[in-house]
């Protein structure tokens, strides 16, 4: 049996402990220091518990984890390149433009190995219907709409609701039609007292001509993350929170009630409820990353895709600033 891969973990917040959890049963892997300096609980599966990144570094790692706030992914970011360690960047890759191109070029410029956890894309819904898409069953896609809500997060204090959550809808509606944001244009609100905004709707348009919405809050006492995919054949519906597919079929049958029919672009066909297998993402996405480390061809998040993610996302916020459309660059 070759040795495990050592693996190190920067942040214990919510998500930096489910990232532990995962690291401490993965297979191949030994989860072997954890870095918060603020974390007072006891330390995951008993693992030493570290103050800063440099000393993560002296003890030797194959590979790390960062999951601390999203402001201080570029100052841990880099000192992980410059000590020539690879990194799981938990999403999203930056607060800013600038310190996802930081990060970018950190890890590029040295050909070392990084992903982003953009965790949606590891949806088995969305795998299932990323697949299908690809396989041309639903035609030519017309739009990409999703709906992204919840209660507040306390946990969530040094961005808003664009870059926390709304880069999930924004990456995957990218990732499953293939194609580019080209313009968007939104507005958001502040209505819980904080500094970020904590309500956004945007629509866009991507290179292929696929319109986007999004809506996306936390200010809902209830739950819920969709993804409707519409095109020439119907219209595929993912809940993410439960990982179901459905398709809802364009149907050949007319129908007969007029005040209905009147109302109506297309007939209703039939609706399909797909069974699929449910791995849990995180699991799959660390699955990913160390395969990746170990040398497998990568299937992973790439700092250049996270990093485009974040331009729409100022885009976003431009647009909702400035009340206009933004055109949205692409380097």
């Amino acid at each position: 049996m070759p040795n495990p891969l050592r693996a190190g973990l920067i942040g214990l917040g919510a998500m930096g402990r489910n990232h532990a959890r995962v690291l401490s049963q993965l297979d191949g892997v030994e989860l072997v220091a954890v870095v918060d300096r603020l974390y007072s609980g006891p330390p995951p599966s008993g693992v030493p518990l570290m103050n800063t990144v440099q000393d993560l570094v002296e003890i030797g790692v194959d590979y790390a984890v960062i999951a601390c706030p999203t402001a201080l992914h570029e100052e841990v970011g880099v000192t992980l390149a410059e000590a020539g360690i690879p990194a799981l960047i938990e999403k999203p890759i930056a607060h800013s433009v600038e310190s996802a191109r930081a990060l970018v070029d950190a890890f590029e410029s040295r050909e070392l190995l990084a992903a982003v956890g953009h965790i949606e894309r590891y949806n088995p819904a969305l795998q299932n219907l990323r697949s299908r898409l690809g396989a041309g069953e639903l035609g030519d896609v017309y739009q990409v709409a999703t709906r992204r809500q919840g209660p507040f997060p306390s946990r969530i204090s040094d961005v808003g609701v664009v870059i926390d959550l709304a880069s999930h809808d924004i990456d995957l509606a990218a990732w499953i039609t293939g194609a580019e944001y080209t313009s968007v244009s939104a507005r958001t609100a502040r209505r819980s007292g904080r500094e970020h905004e904590d309500m956004v709707v945007a629509v866009g348009e991507l290179d292929d001509g696929t319109v986007v919405s999004h809506m996306v809050n936390w200010l809902s006492p209830f739950k819920e993350r969709f993804t409707i995919v519409s095109g020439e054949r119907g219209a595929f519906v993912a809940d993410t929170l439960t990982a179901d597919l459905t398709f809802h079929a364009n149907g050949a049958v007319s129908t007969q009630w007029e005040t209905v029919r009147n109302f109506r672009g297309v007939a209703e066909g039939d609706v399909t409820r797909f069974a699929i297998a449910k791995p849990e993402p995180l699991v799959v996405e660390h699955g990913r990353f160390r395969d990746a480390v170990c040398g497998a061809d990568p299937d992973i998040v790439t700092l250049r895709e996270a990093s485009r993610v974040v331009e729409v996302c100022a885009a976003v916020l431009q647009s909702a600033d400035s009340g206009t459309t933004v055109t949205t660059r692409h380097h």
